[in-house]
């Protein structure tokens, strides 16, 4: 995949499997409690990480071979460890990238629109990543903004290509992850691959502004709130990403600040749940927030998306992948660093096609993120040539925790032990850190989880 198009790039990964439900309909393979099939596991954004395996306990060498995607570039030691000097306790780094460009570009557009009007702001966000002069740092882009000219920022995410019209990113990066015998990523084993389209980037100017210094000089400074989830079930995804947006306010001050101000920033828990978000959005709004980085999930995005825009502040969230959001009108406040998922479906696919595999099974939440990622799969494992029999999504009641005891016996035992039934030799788990309770299920229904 490497060798392809530097302009259009063909996703990558996550990927799989065979899903549940006793239909009897199409072929049956042997259930894997009685000695069938073996099943590989694939996985997604919201689980693929070092921290995943802490709920199998003793079952983490189940992971072993397991593998998926999630947006990541290949980022250096540099960068690696600038983040983990604001927080040497990071254990991995999915989202760091997204979280640190979309903290950056914040600050650069409010350079660039010489004022920290969220509504001015948000005019200049997606020409910051467009402009005509590239520049691949904080203090480099600053200094392209004082010479008069439009950045191009080309930063760690956003390094391929710049936001679309509406404010998404044309083009990305995913990193195929490998869960090694311990439950850990394999980094050594991680690979990178393209998607999407870099001529899909803006191409109209952002509005002209100003050159002449303004007449009564800023003293108000940027202040960026950190809506990101420090509990519920994304709570292990979040160290990454406040190390990495820290590191990007640190780095916007380290360089003379923005509109000569030192940019303050706030922390936020969204606790992966639309009621802790809506909490926190509304102590943002109250302190004077013009900027929210966040939320991490879709579903809470969504949820409140409605509050920020009718404050008239801008959101940029570093890990929100649903499609739905492009949809959404969001009086062109939305932003997000992180590609929709419909590249990632398309990675999905391209990997459980290539694995050969015959039945996939799809388990996944309901909610925005889970249905959306699993029927764009479910839709291009169609296109592939798999017959509609042969593939069955399982969707569950989605929650903002879920418990190891009641919730593994009420719900995800039945479940796994319709997706053993179902014969699948390839499962997908689109879920957050409970799709350990859906690996725990199946282990207690006897499927043979098949290593790499």
């Amino acid at each position: 995949m490497r060798g392809r198009s530097r302009r259009t790039f063909v996703t990558a990964v996550l990927v799989v499997t065979t899903i549940v439900t006793a239909s009897g309909c199409g072929k049956t393979t042997q259930s894997d409690a009685s000695g069938g099939t073996e099943i590989r596991l694939y996985g997604t954004d919201g689980n693929m990480s070092n921290s995943f395996g802490v709920p199998l306990k003793g079952n983490a060498s189940a992971l072993a071979g397991m593998k998926g995607t999630t947006p990541l570039t290949q980022l250096n030691d540099d960068f690696k460890n600038r983040v983990r000097s604001i927080d040497p306790s990071v254990a991995d780094f999915n989202y760091s990238g997204e979280t640190y460009d979309a903290v950056v570009i914040a600050g650069l557009a409010t350079e660039m629109a010489k004022s920290i009007d969220p509504g001015v702001i948000a005019k200049q966000l997606v020409g910051v990543t467009t402009g005509d002069t590239a520049c691949d740092s904080v203090s480099a882009c600053l200094g392209v903004i004082h010479a008069g000219h439009h950045p191009r920022y080309k930063g760690i995410s956003l390094s391929r290509s710049g936001l679309t019209d509406s404010g998404e990113p044309s083009s990305a990066t995913y990193g195929v992850l490998n869960f090694d015998r311990d439950g850990k990523i394999d980094d050594a084993k991680t690979e990178y691959v393209g998607a999407g389209d870099e001529t899909a980037a803006s191409t109209k100017a952002p509005p002209a502004v100003s050159t002449k210094p303004p007449k009564t000089p800023n003293t108000t400074p940027l202040r960026i709130g950190l809506l990101l989830p420090k509990t519920g079930a994304l709570g292990f995804q979040g160290p990454p990403m406040f190390a990495a947006a820290r590191l990007a306010v640190k780095d916007l001050n380290d360089a003379g600040g923005i509109l000569t101000q030192q940019v303050v920033v706030d922390d936020g828990d969204d606790g992966t749940s639309p009621d802790v978000a809506s909490a926190t959005v509304d102590r943002f709004i109250g302190d004077g927030v013009q900027v929210i980085i966040g939320a991490g999930a879709s579903g809470v995005t969504k949820a409140v998306l409605p509050k920020v825009v009718a404050a008239g502040r801008v959101i940029i969230s570093p890990s929100a992948t649903s499609d739905e959001l492009s949809k959404l009108d969001d009086k062109g406040l939305l932003f997000r660093t992180a590609p929709p998922d419909v590249l990632q479906a398309k990675a999905l696919t391209d990997i459980i096609m290539r694995d050969g595999h015959q039945k996939v099974a799809i388990v996944a939440r309901n909610d925005s993120y889970g249905k959306g990622l699993a029927e764009n799969v479910q839709s291009d494992l169609a296109v592939n040539g798999l017959k509609a029999e042969d593939v069955k999504v399982v969707l569950y009641d989605a929650k903002d925790t879920f418990d190891p005891k009641t919730d593994q016996a009420a719900v995800f035992d039945p479940l796994a032990k319709n997706v053993s039934a179902f014969g699948p030799d390839g499962i997908l788990l689109v879920g957050y850190d409970e799709s350990a309770l859906v690996i725990n299920g199946l282990l207690k229904a006897g499927a043979k989880i098949k290593p790499y």
